[in-house]
């Protein structure tokens, strides 16, 4: 069985050990794991899952970021490349025996596993069964949806620790050819090509071509992600402005493709 509420009470105290509590980018991934664990819920309960498997896309949800606020500790920003906070969460889980302090049944141990080690990586990894797969899919849609809130509403400093410090650096920010191709090509971005600020703010925009579910696309075009996020920032390069304008197009008649509203 899975208790919510004593996920939610330990998940708390776990996060109450932290000391540094005024980082913004610390803030910032509290709001998110909550955030995130309310649309894996809500993308498990449109897909009339069974109560268990709700339950169950709800805690992978609380736990699918654990490892960021190590990595934040560690090393004071949030760099996937430096740190594999996926990688690093699952350890602290399963290899010091913390996910018994979340749910005391065994069972769902593989699932969970999986699901936080596969939430962060360009492609799913091959072999999973049914259900591992399944909540694979719904944490990458859910962590997916809260990273476009995140763009839209925080603090640029806060988004990117060490990396981005001001609007204007995003808006001169020129986009690299490699990250352009990618999006042309209808494809997610890996992030060892990401290199100026725009390249990782694209990264983002390009997560539209790895959701899973109708649920997920129609949020997205509810929330008119794409246009707000692109909006966000006056390109100063012409060329950029131009290669931005074409991203737009690009993905908001992919969006319109997989919801059936395309023309």
């Amino acid at each position: 069985m899975i208790n919510i509420l004593n996920a939610k009470i330990e998940l708390k105290k776990f996060l109450d050990k932290y000391e540094d509590k005024s980082n913004l980018s610390f803030n910032l991934k509290v709001t998110h794991t909550y955030h995130v664990a309310e649309n894996s819920k809500n993308i498990a309960e449109k897909l009339n899952l069974s109560k268990e498997d709700i339950e169950l896309a709800e805690l992978i949800g609380l736990l699918h970021d654990i490892g960021r606020f190590e990595e934040l500790k560690i090393t004071k920003e949030l760099n996937s490349i430096k740190f594999d906070h996926a990688t690093y969460g699952s350890k602290m889980l399963f290899e010091k025996g913390m996910i018994r302090n979340f749910v005391e049944d065994s069972q769902y141990d593989e699932i969970i596993k999986k699901a936080i080690e596969n939430h962060s990586k360009l492609t799913i990894e091959k072999g999973l069964n049914e259900r591992e797969l399944l909540h694979s899919k719904i944490i990458r849609d859910a962590d997916k949806l809260d990273n476009y809130r995140v763009k839209q509403e925080e603090k640029i400093e806060a988004i990117f620790p060490k990396r981005v410090n001001r609007k204007e650096d995003m808006e001169e920010s020129l986009l690299s050819d490699k990250v352009y191709k990618t999006v042309l090509n209808r494809k997610c971005v890996n992030i060892y090509d990401r290199i100026t600020p725009l390249d990782f703010w694209v990264c983002i925009l390009a997560f539209t071509f790895d959701l899973n579910f109708d649920v997920t696309y129609n949020i997205v075009k509810e929330k008119d992600y794409i246009n707000i996020l692109i909006d966000r920032f006056d390109y100063k390069n012409k060329e950029t402005k131009n290669r931005m304008e074409n991203i737009r197009n690009i993905l908001n008649k992919y969006v319109d493709a997989k919801i059936g509203n395309s023309k």
